[in-house]
């Protein structure tokens, strides 16, 4: 009569501990989404920003020096002869700004490169006009789509297919853990057309984010897209519970603030701005600009970006089917060990192996809680085993549901 209080304040004991265990998870993401995002974002502050001052004058040169000295560091300012020079410097993304001066000064900025960087240089150049006493015209010469005004629309796309392509991990880590890794891998490239496809929908017939180039679009996405799955795909056979968590570091908390789709690398601080340089969020915003606006300058080298970390997911897939590997001939080992200082029948053997055949990544934990069910004697093998596999399933049910309930939860 005693052990019922007993067995329950364990048992509630031990429920506390599950739960407390698994609050580690979102703490990390909030400390993490924390650090990440109020660190590239809370404070952006000009640094190098170049800018062009127009004309071949001594006051031109004068200007360009004044303006240089007077922003200590924020500003990196020279000369151009003349106003086709300074706008091919805007569509090459050489500058982000250029100052004519004169009786009628006039700034042209390229607002489809970055709206942040077209407001920052507007506000020095109108102080400058205001100090000559003649008001300034701003002149765009690269304007975002009429469905981007801001221009972060492309950012914002970027965030969709991110997580479109991090959750649908969670569904194949958890509910495909027990698939083998080459159909696994066939599903992530499914999800990853998909998702691309779902963005491309977005970009153009539902938001007009853009106007034209969509096919190159989708062709981006699809390779931002699968990269994710890969590495994700791949990385769950190592993390299991914990790749949820490795993947928002990857592809939210590193991904989104080093992209430039709100502040480029100029208005940020040093860590995140080098990010910029190779990070494959960085690749998708810079790579649909250049397609969409400035006729595919520097485009070569965004696609690159996301070709090399599509690679690096085709490796992690590599290194994890080679782990797997191992965790089947392991477990068939144990397996056989088992069934030859037993008393079992021999359907050990059998029921570990294909246990772990099928449970990929899960496979030895699995297969060996079902032949320890198998070898509880002869006669009863059958019956422990089927409900050893029966626990194994309700666990893997329950993994899985963590795992989407991370992955949601962001």
């Amino acid at each position: 009569m005693s052990a019922g209080p007993s067995a329950a304040t364990g048992s509630t004991a031990a429920a506390l501990r599950h739960v407390l265990g698994h609050f580690v998870t979102p703490l990390l993401m909030c400390i993490g989404m924390g650090l990440a995002y109020l660190g590239a974002f809370h404070a952006p502050e000009p640094h190098d920003l170049r800018v062009d001052v127009v004309g071949s004058g001594p006051s031109a040169q004068v200007l360009a020096q004044t303006l240089q000295d007077k922003s200590d560091g924020a500003l990196s300012v020279r000369t151009v002869p003349d106003r086709a020079e300074a706008v091919n410097h805007l569509r090459t993304q050489a500058s982000y700004g250029a100052y004519l001066p004169g009786e009628h000064p006039e700034l042209l900025v390229a607002g489809a490169s970055s709206d942040t960087s077209a407001t920052v240089v507007e506000k020095v150049f109108t102080k400058v006009a205001a100090g000559q006493g003649e008001p300034l015209k701003v002149t765009d010469t690269a304007p975002t789509a009429d469905g981007d005004p801001t221009g972060q629309g492309i950012f914002f796309l970027l965030v969709a297919v991110s997580i479109g392509s991090y959750a649908s991990v969670a569904v194949i880590g958890g509910a495909g853990a027990v698939l083998a890794l080459r159909i696994r891998g066939a599903l992530a490239v499914a999800a990853s057309l998909v998702v691309s496809v779902i963005g491309v929908v977005f970009a153009g017939p539902l938001f007009g984010l853009v106007d034209h180039g969509l096919g190159g679009l989708w062709a981006m996405a699809w390779l931002y897209s699968a990269g994710i799955l890969l590495i994700g795909v791949g990385l769950h056979t190592f993390l299991k519970r914990w790749t949820t968590l490795g993947l928002m570091v990857l592809f939210v908390m590193l991904n989104f603030t080093s992209s430039g789709g709100i502040f480029r690398p100029e208005l940020q601080p040093g860590f995140f701005a080098s990010l910029h340089s190779f990070w494959n969020g960085a690749g998708f915003v810079e790579g649909v600009r250049s397609h969409v606006y400035f006729d595919g300058h520097a485009l070569g080298g965004h696609v690159l970006v996301l070709a090399l970390w599509f690679v690096a997911g085709l490796a992690l897939m590599g290194l994890a089917g080679l782990a797997e590997s191992k965790r089947r001939k392991a477990a068939v080992v144990t397996a056989m060990t088992g069934t030859a200082t037993g008393t079992g029948t021999g359907t050990s053997s059998g029921a570990v192996a294909g246990s772990a055949e099928a449970g990929g990544a899960h496979g030895p934990r699995h297969a060996a809680r079902n032949g320890a069910g198998t070898r509880t004697g002869a006669g009863s093998g059958e019956g422990a085993g089927a409900g050893s596999a029966e626990r194994a399933e309700e666990e893997m049910e329950e993994e899985m549901e963590e795992e989407m309930e991370e992955a949601v939860g962001v």
